[in-house]
């Protein structure tokens, strides 16, 4: 399960996920420039580490790398929830506690995201002694912008199995 991202790797992570394309260091590097001072070996250790734990994907790109989130930031929030969620003694107090701590608008999106979640059936014949079948999904229509990937994807258990062949 993901531990949660310590600071200077959320901040690169929020620029890879915003972006939703992949990245090179040197982009990473002039946006986090703008609110602090940081050097460009920095920003390439933490994508580096972030690599081998999984987070990115990268492909080489002359003499540098691009990078790109493995999943998206909501996947990684809900992995955390889980991860919480599952070590409680009392899963249900602990939702219980958690929806007290809710403002207003999270309980509403809460309720939205319930309502979304929920698979629909579709309504069997009348007089039918069947049971109803799970409404069919389609596929996604294939989109030329780009588009937040909203799949629950979690970094591989085994960081070495994330690297690349050569060992980079």
């Amino acid at each position: 399960m993901p531990r949660p991202l310590g600071e200077l790797e959320d901040a690169v992570m929020s620029r890879v996920w915003k972006w939703n394309r992949p990245v090179t260091v040197r982009e990473v590097l002039e946006d986090l420039q703008k609110e602090r001072s940081i050097a460009y070996t920095t920003v390439m250790t933490v994508l580096d580490n972030l690599h081998q734990k999984g987070w990115v994907r990268r492909e080489a790109e002359g003499r540098a790398y691009r990078y790109e989130a493995v999943s998206t930031r909501a996947a990684y929030a809900a992995a955390l929830m889980n991860e919480a969620w599952s070590q409680s003694d009392n899963p249900a107090a602990a939702l219980v506690a958690f929806f007290g701590m809710m403002s207003d608008e999270q309980r509403e999106a809460l309720r939205d995201a319930v309502r979304i979640a929920q698979v629909p059936e579709t309504q069997k014949p009348t007089g039918s002694s069947e049971p109803a079948e799970p409404a069919e999904r389609t596929e996604p229509v294939e989109r030329t912008e780009p588009v937040e990937r909203t799949e629950p994807v979690e970094p591989p258990e085994n960081p070495a199995s994330a690297q690349d062949t050569d060992g980079r």
